[in-house]
């Protein structure tokens, strides 16, 4: 009797994985409205993400920031540069960086040269 009972336990695992298995194969379609493809690429455009950025300098004089500017440049051209009025201050900040790591990691270098350097997120003017 048992020897029945393995055999049919043995008949009836091996039937339900081959019918496991043929119910693995089929096809899917996806049907979209092709608005999502143009909203897709509408978001690509907007700048969502915070960037952060390294201020190596700041002064009310214009021609002192463009000289910090290009000694920076000189120094490190792998970054982005620019000059920023915020009144009364020229300001000049460095890189655009996507993750506090990856400006972390410049700023370690920048300090080299520029002890006063500091990491931030520029307010952004959309609201």
């Amino acid at each position: 009797m048992t020897l029945k009972i393995k055999q049919f336990s043995i008949t009836f695992l091996t039937l339900m994985f081959s019918l496991t298995l043929a119910a693995q194969a089929g096809k899917v379609k996806i049907e979209q409205d092709s608005d999502i493809d143009k909203l897709l690429e509408y978001k690509k455009d907007i700048k969502t993400t915070k960037v952060f950025k390294i201020q190596v300098f700041q002064s009310i004089d214009p021609d002192k920031a463009q000289r910090e500017k290009s000694n920076f440049l000189n120094a490190y051209d792998k970054w982005p540069v620019d000059i920023v009025w915020n009144t009364p201050n020229y300001k000049v900040w460095v890189g655009n960086f996507a993750t506090r790591l990856e400006a972390d990691r410049a700023l370690l270098k920048i300090k080299k040269h520029y002890m006063n350097a500091i990491i931030f997120q520029p307010k952004s003017d959309k609201k």
